[in-house]
Formats: C-alpha cells, sequence, structure tokens
C-alpha cells in the first residue's frame, strides 16, 4: 500500500469512498422542516437544553443525540429527546502523531476517513465543522463553519496531514480549552496511546467542557499480540529501543497493562458520559458506522 503521507486527496477519498457516504446520509440524515433545523423549535424534540424523554435510534436520527451510558448498559442505542433543537458544532480532534502513519495499513487511514464521514454527515445537516490536529500540540486547521462545498476543503486539509511528533494529550487538550469554542461536541479520534499513560490521557479528556466522542482506532492484534521470542522493540516516535524476551511473564504484564488502558478510557466515557466507537482500522470504515446508524447497535 502506499505511504499515507503521500497520498492526495483523491486517492485517500477515493470516488467508492465517496459513494459509500451517500449512505450514511441516508441513515443519519434529520428531518428538516424548513430552515436550519438548529433554528427550529420541533414536536418530536431533539437535542436542545429542556430535557424531556428517551425513545429507541431509529435510522435517520441525529447520531449526536445518541445516550452512550443507556448504549453501555443495555446494549441498545437511545436519544435523549429535548423540547427544542439547537446548533452544537462539531470540532473534530485529530491525532496526528507519528506510531498512527506506521503499520500497514497506517491507522491514519481509517482515523481520516472516519473523520470525513462525520464531516460529510455534520455538513449535511447544516452544521459548523472544525478541524484540530494534534500530536505533541494541537492546531487549528480549519475554523468552524458550515455548507456542504465545504467537504471538499476538509478532505484535502485531511489528506495534507504529516506526522507529528510524540502524543501530548494533556497539552493538547488544554490548548483545545483555552479557546473557549462555543460549547459542542468534541469528536477525539485517536488510538489513545500516549507516553504519559492513560492516567494522562484520561486526566486531560476529563477537562473538555464539551459533549464528547470518543473514536477508538484499534486493532484485534492490540489486546493480544504474539511476537514470540527475541526481539527489539522501537519507540516509532521517540526512537527509543529496547531489547525484549516475550517470556510468558511478559506477555501477560502486557496483556494485564493493556487491559488496565482499556478499563480507564472505559471508565472515563462512563463517567463522563461520552460516546466511544471502537474502530476495527482492519476493516471498512463506512459499513462500521452504518452498522451504528442502520441498527441501532454497534458490534466490534
Amino acid at each position: 500500500m502506499p505511504d499515507t503521507t503521500t497520498l492526495t486527496a483523491k486517492e485517500l477519498f477515493d470516488p467508492e469512498f465517496l459513494e459509500s457516504l451517500r449512505r450514511l446520509h441516508v441513515l443519519a440524515r434529520r428531518v428538516s422542516r424548513g430552515g436550519r433545523n438548529a433554528e427550529q423549535r420541533s414536536k418530536d424534540l431533539g437535542s436542545g437544553i429542556e430535557f424531556r424523554d428517551f425513545r429507541p435510534y431509529a435510522p435517520g436520527d441525529d447520531f449526536r443525540a445518541i445516550d452512550w451510558t443507556v448504549y453501555r448498559r443495555l446494549g441498545k442505542v437511545f436519544l435523549k429527546l429535548y423540547e427544542e433543537l439547537e446548533d452544537l458544532p462539531v470540532y473534530l480532534l485529530v491525532d496526528r502523531s507519528r506510531s498512527l502513519f506506521e503499520e500497514d495499513p497506517p491507522r491514519i487511514r481509517a482515523g481520516l476517513r472516519t473523520a470525513l464521514a462525520l464531516t460529510s454527515i455534520s455538513l449535511s445537516q447544516h452544521d459548523s465543522v472544525g478541524l484540530f490536529p494534534f500530536a505533541d500540540n494541537l492546531e487549528v486547521l480549519l475554523r468552524p463553519s458550515s455548507g456542504k462545498g465545504r467537504l471538499w476543503r476538509f478532505a484535502e486539509s485531511l489528506a495534507s496531514l504529516r506526522p507529528g511528533d510524540t502524543t501530548d494529550f494533556e497539552t493538547s487538550i488544554r490548548t483545545f480549552s483555552s479557546m473557549n469554542l462555543r460549547e459542542g461536541l468534541a469528536v477525539v479520534v485517536s488510538d489513545f496511546f500516549d507516553p504519559a499513560g492513560a492516567e494522562s490521557v484520561v486526566k486531560a479528556l476529563k477537562g473538555l467542557r464539551h459533549r464528547v466522542l470518543l473514536v477508538r482506532l484499534w486493532r484485534k492484534t492490540d489486546a493480544a499480540p504474539d511476537p514470540g521470542g527475541d526481539f527489539q522493540l522501537v519507540d516509532c516516535e521517540s526512537g527509543h529501543t529496547e531489547d525484549v524476551s516475550a517470556t510468558a511473564p511478559v506477555v501477560d504484564a502486557y496483556r494485564r497493562s493493556y487491559a488496565r488502558f482499556e478499563e480507564q478510557l472505559t471508565d472515563f466515557a462512563r463517567k463522563k458520559p461520552a460516546g466511544m466507537l471502537m474502530l476495527d482500522t482492519d476493516e471498512d470504515v463506512v459499513s462500521q458506522l452504518a452498522t451504528l446508524f442502520e441498527t441501532g447497535s454497534y458490534v466490534t
């Protein structure tokens, strides 16, 4: 596969992928009642301020109104219903740390495609979307704005991302929070691996005053790798090397550490509450998102 760092927008977001986004538009669209939904009061209830009730998710509902706490508890997707709809800006925080550009295929490919898919849905619903890539710090690549015509600009901006340095969630999230942006939905696309550990990641995420959706880029081998024998580990971000013997105790210690990492992220999502989508980077991104929107359930 070509190096993701050299792909153009047309290669990364090929016609087949862009065509598949149309299905997501059908599944995730909100019913317009004339003008912008954010400016309407709806008898069907929406995602405003005054809470009213819950109801099961149905194809076409606004994915941002999903109650992730109920989903984790019951395994079904329900919506929080409010009396009045409101404009909810979407802030895409896309991890571009160097480690995501490694492997074959690199995880960044699935991350960028997920980011564009959610951008496409949001822009088609007249919402404003902003792009904030981060690694050792966060930058403003595209300020929040709306309009379907901006989708290709987002595609080009996402394709232009190059590997950053080491991952630093604490610094990046602090920078984002200091912008004092209007309350919205912060979508964090990352593998959530940080040299400072899961504790630092969770501490940083707790500082977000927005609604939060974590899109976690993972592989099945993350939890239970089987390297075998003696080898040298190389940290692709820092360059640090470590000689390792994959003995049973070492592998067991890794698996326990990884389980704690997952538990800390899940615990944060439950208590915030925040959404957490597990995106298998070896599988098609759109079909995984479509499963959520179409059936109201998400299976990894």
